[in-house]
């Protein structure tokens, strides 16, 4: 069970002007699910996108990058789960430009306007004559309220669907902004997440959107991570279609703060959904780091502690054996650190206890008071590294024995 985390209600979930979705099951990997959704995008729409850094990169991120660079609006994406597309050569690329194809046949709009996503098993063929056939019955199922519908559609691993919503007031008018998000393992900061998806109806110009999923998923996706290993298909599409009549062109627009918020917040709700429903997740663990000389050597003091197997499996433990936290500090990289002004706290619930200090266990410390807070389903590790004023957070889970079991049978 996900920590602290259920999906929103489908009344909860805002549509968004100008924006469509259907889903249908196509059969890809399993019968009897629905595993294709197709979202379709009033003329004109605007899209960028971070996706992963891993040189396996899949095919349908390869057509994505393509499609995007050429900077018109966009019609439609489409998603499938099941098959990832990735390391399948140029019979995966061929497979993600003819869904393109198949797509903008049925929509009435050019294949360049399509982005195609995937995620599911890696190295296996996408069957995509199966694809293609499921997508009238997607199209069929469009609609504006279907993000709950589409959130489920997505999933592999996950145990619920993960979406999220805002409204804001913009003069007279009201801008919404949707989005969905899927994942629970192959999370690392890289960027992170498996796919990702938000939607305004406020209208964006392209470098402007572009540098706000880039903004928002660096505060989000890339500060999440569940075992350290970076998907080959990892995509986070932000998509403007400007169907409120709101536009916003300027960053110095009075506007654009609260929009920039409000996408943030959808992003960083999704990002920490992800981590709540990591692969066999017992807790849900914030790591903070302050005081650091720089922003990404505080980061990388985070990751170091969010990417420890020694600390996950001790969180899941509820066992304070906190010299682990300390030894991932020790080996982040930063070759001057003076480990006699680092002090460390772990807290829950509004307390927070002091564990190390001065080069090693803090005088006041009580392991019992450690034991207690480790029992706890939602911790905090705060880090004071005494060098500076940069900070940064990272969000992660403990490692649990279902971790292990899920990843073993995910093929069967």
């Amino acid at each position: 069970m996900p920590v602290n985390y259920s999906t929103p209600a489908p009344e909860a979930l805002f549509p968004v002007a100008g924006v469509r979705l259907g889903t249908a099951a196509a059969g890809i990997r399993k019968a009897n699910r629905r595993d294709l959704t197709l979202i379709s995008l009033a003329p004109g729409s605007r899209a960028a996108g971070v996706f992963t850094q891993n040189r396996f990169c899949a095919a349908p991120v390869q057509v994505c990058q393509r499609h995007l660079a050429i900077d018109s609006d966009m019609r439609a994406l489409v998603i499938n789960t099941g098959i990832a597309n990735a390391a399948t050569g140029d019979i995966g690329l061929q497979a993600a430009i003819s869904t393109c194809g198949a797509v903008a046949e049925l929509l009435g709009c050019e294949d360049r306007q399509v982005l195609p996503f995937s995620t599911g098993v890696i190295l296996e063929h996408l069957p995509v004559d199966r694809l293609i056939a499921g997508l009238p019955a997607a199209k069929l199922d469009l609609r504006a309220d279907g993000w709950h519908a589409a959130a489920h559609a997505i999933m592999t691993t996950d145990t619920v669907a993960k979406a999220a919503s805002r409204r804001i007031a913009i003069g007279d008018k009201t801008v919404t902004v949707t989005g969905m998000s899927k994942g629970a393992g192959m999370i690392r900061p890289n960027m992170a997440t498996m796919l990702g998806f938000v939607a305004t109806d406020a209208g964006i110009p392209s470098n402007m959107l572009q540098q706000l999923a880039k903004d928002a998923a660096d505060v989000s996706f890339n500060c999440i991570t569940v075992d350290g290993d970076t998907s080959t298909n990892d995509s986070f599409v932000v998509v403007a279609t400007g169907a409120s009549g709101v536009h916003i062109d300027a960053e110095n627009s009075p506007h654009w703060p609260a929009l920039r918020d409000a996408v943030i917040a959808v992003a960083q709700e999704l990002a920490q959904a992800i981590v709540r429903d990591g692969e066999g997740a017992t807790k849900f663990i914030t790591v903070s780091v302050g005081a650091g000389h720089t922003p990404s050597e505080s980061r990388a003091v985070a990751y170091a502690i969010a990417h420890s197997p020694l600390v996950k499996t001790a969180f899941f433990a509820s066992d304070p054996n906190l010299g682990r936290i300390l030894a991932a500090i020790g080996y982040a990289g930063i070759a001057d650190l003076d480990a006699e002004k680092v002090r460390v706290w772990l807290g829950s619930a509004g307390e927070e206890v002091l564990v190390a200090e001065g080069g090693g266990r803090a005088a006041s410390y009580i392991e019992a008071a450690g034991a207690r807070i480790m029992q706890e389903a939602e911790i905090t590790v705060r880090v004071d590294l005494g060098r500076g004023t940069a900070n940064a957070k990272v969000w992660t889970c403990d490692f649990s024995y279902d971790y292990v079991k899920i990843n073993a049978d995910y093929r069967s």
